[in-house]
């Protein structure tokens, strides 16, 4: 019952907006989307029996769920640290939201029903709901500020934790029908949209960290209520018009910078500040674009996309290189030791670039969204389910020293956003996989599943099959209910097709000649590639079964030259995966490898080792130390590679991602 009335809830949404501007694609919801994947479904099964239960129960045991009971009373003291730890219970939330449409789950679903009562008894009359402020008016958390809303610009996070709220109100209704979270949702909204604005009574506030964007424009979806999207918009527009910065200030902080906010969003050209608040500005941006036909919101967020891509992403797909807010750097700037790629920067870069995907019908933002989904982003959570990375680390060596980042992961932060983060992505990886347009669908993902897909008022079923990323044979069998002519999209991804990224920033260090061979009913068949997608138009049959080969030869990529930290450097890439060396596989070490030009590398699947991975092993040379420390030589010895989203789960040591092609330094260090 809960399935068909999510689908004639959706179908009733898409009526409502049916004239009215919107993204050209439509992404195939993701509860019409069945894994049957060997990659992704343990992992949302991992998702649902283990790491949703330890967020809750961490929440609870860190006073984040007694936040709320207090607020209830207005008496007590805030339990916690932040002011935005609210969210943590918002965004579980939204996770077990999505998992419940995924694997019914009646003991989870009667337990969010009893967090939602509690945090509905602690919302103000008026909707106001913030923990931090409501336990205590009159002594609230410090970042709060004395009064509502006063310390939004910077520190209160007041509308970050309502977008949150939105954002697990959606889902939450999407997923069981019921409305208790989002009547507690629209009650907060319509007081932000009473408060915020551009009237002369209205306060004229940007949100301090964006996502109340993002979060509203979901309310305006699920209602229709224009307000809500006028806010989202007003709020994106009002960045940028606070004379209280310095602009002339180098700092980040003091010029605006760190919240995007030293300039109108549509004068803004390069992905700065704050690298998660960039990426739900983008996200929101992309949004407001796409439902108000902005065409100069539209060219800003198009021109921020381009520079991230160009100049600002690490290989594994990670961003925000400095530790120092958190933020992206200076073009160019990724370091290696000091590399940060918080893990919610990766999160809030796979909404921007699927949104990016909607709005152009293109290729290359699924290369990119694949490039951090299949590394930078599931590297910030361990194989158990229940241990994290708040940072990325690009190099982890036996000198490794930065008081920002982690060489082994956590169960919890003080800070734990990124794991209630994790929580609500990874069960909504199936609503990435498909998309339609007209006579299209769009295969974006390469993940076996079954789908159903109602194209110009037909059905068609698609079954695709694959043991991807470990093989590149794809098949899809094609089921329309009757015979019509639509056009199949299949992605052929960039690292296919010669191309390491969609820029120069990376590039394979020496091009292949495999084709991407495709077959129908067995028969090979030309094809035009249009915007990174194969296009195969006929009169689709039932059983109809597509083919689709993709070369996975391990490929070396190299950095463009003005990313000082990689010159004379080599990466590993297999299919979609980066690849790192980590200590326990290579004698003790990895620092001290070698990959000369030429070195021959051979892949093997390893079904027991790290929850089934494919390996790379070849023979290299090594520096090692002799005599005491007195001599080094180069000696030959195995190499073994195994993906980079794996690394961390056998213990602390030495991991590389880059390695040096041939030596041509040696630095000596302090060993204290």
């Amino acid at each position: 019952m809960r399935k068909i009335f999510f689908s004639l809830m959706m179908l009733c949404s898409c009526n409502l907006f049916a004239q009215k501007k919107d993204y050209p694609v439509q992404a195939v919801v993701f509860n019409q989307v069945h894994l049957t994947d060997n990659f992704w479904l343990p992992r949302l099964k991992i998702n649902e029996t283990v790491t949703i239960p330890a967020s809750f129960e961490r929440c609870e045991k860190t006073g984040r769920v007694e936040n709320f009971v207090l607020a209830s009373t207005h008496k007590g003291k805030f339990c916690t640290i932040y002011p935005f730890d609210d969210t943590d219970i918002y965004k579980t939330i939204e996770g077990a939201s999505y998992s419940l449409s995924l694997f019914p789950n009646p003991k989870l679903e009667k337990y969010v029903d009893s967090l939602i009562t509690i945090i509905g008894a602690a919302q103000e009359p008026d909707g106001y709901l913030y923990t931090a402020r409501s336990i205590d008016p009159q002594h609230p958390q410090a970042w709060a500020g004395a009064t509502r809303w006063v310390n939004e610009r910077k520190l209160s996070h007041e509308l970050y934790n309502a977008g949150h709220l939105y954002e697990a109100a959606v889902a939450h209704y999407q997923a069981t029908g019921k409305r208790s979270l989002l009547n507690i949702a629209l009650k907060n909204a319509n007081l932000v949209c009473s408060v915020f604005g551009p009237a002369a009574n209205q306060r004229h506030t940007a949100p301090g960290h964006e996502i109340v964007e993002m979060g509203l424009v979901k309310l305006y979806r699920i209602t229709g209520q224009e307000k809500y999207l006028q806010t989202a918009k007003y709020f994106v527009e009002e960045r940028g018009r606070d004379v209280h910065y310095d602009s002339a200030s180098k700092d980040e902080w003091k010029n605006g910078i760190y919240w995007q906010d030293n300039i109108p969003v549509i004068d803004q050209t390069e992905a700065e500040g704050h690298a998660v608040r960039a990426g739900y500005l983008y996200s929101a941006m992309a949004d407001v674009a796409a439902l108000t036909g902005d065409q100069k919101l539209l060219h800003a967020v198009d021109t921020i996309w381009d520079n991230l891509v160009s100049k600002k992403l690490y290989v594994q797909g990670g961003a925000g290189a400095v530790g120092d807010g958190e933020r992206y750097g200076d073009d160019y700037q990724l370091p290696n030791t000091t590399a940060y790629n918080e893990t919610c920067a990766a999160i809030a870069n796979v909404f921007w670039n699927e949104r990016m995907f909607l709005l152009h019908g293109d290729a290359k933002y699924i290369d990119v969204l694949e490039k951090i989904l299949y590394n930078g982003l599931i590297s910030g959570i361990g194989l158990d389910g229940k241990s994290f990375f708040y940072t990325n680390a690009m190099q982890v060596t036996n000198n490794f020293t930065h008081p920002d980042l982690e060489p082994e992961r956590s169960g919890w932060f003080p800070c734990s956003c990124c794991p209630t983060n994790l929580v609500r992505l990874l069960p909504s990886v199936p609503g990435y996989i498909y998309a339609q347009k007209d006579n299209q669908i769009y295969v974006n993902l390469f993940i076996s599943s079954n789908v159903s897909i109602r194209l110009q008022n037909k059905e068609v079923s698609i079954t695709q099959q694959n043991n991807y990323p470990w093989n590149g044979d794809l098949k899809f069998m094609v089921n329309p209910k009757s015979s019509f002519n639509f056009s199949m999209m299949i992605r052929i991804p960039g690292w296919a097709q010669n191309e390491a990224i969609p820029s120069d920033l990376y590039a394979f260090e020496n091009n292949s000649d495999q084709k991407v061979k495709i077959t129908i009913n067995g028969k090979g068949v030309p094809y035009q590639v249009q915007n990174g997608y194969a296009v195969l138009n006929r009169k689709w049959k039932k059983n109809d079964i597509i083919e689709v080969n993709l070369p996975m030869k391990v490929r070396r990529v190299i950095a463009n030259s003005q990313v000082k930290n990689d010159i004379g450097k080599v990466a590993l890439q297999r299919g979609p995966i980066m690849y790192c060396a980590e200590w326990i596989d290579n004698n003790g070490k990895a620092s001290n490898i070698v990959l000369p030009v030429g070195t021959q590398f051979q892949s093997e699947y390893n079904p027991d080792l790290l929850n089934g991975i494919e390996t790379l092993h070849a023979e290299v040379p090594a520096v090692i130390i002799k005599n005491n420390g007195e001599s080094i030589i180069t000696q030959k010895q195995k190499f073994t590679a195994i993906p980079y989203y794996a690394w961390a789960n056998r213990g602390k040591g030495e991991m590389m991602l880059w390695f040096p092609e041939k030596v041509k330094d040696i630095e000596l260090v302090s060993s204290e």
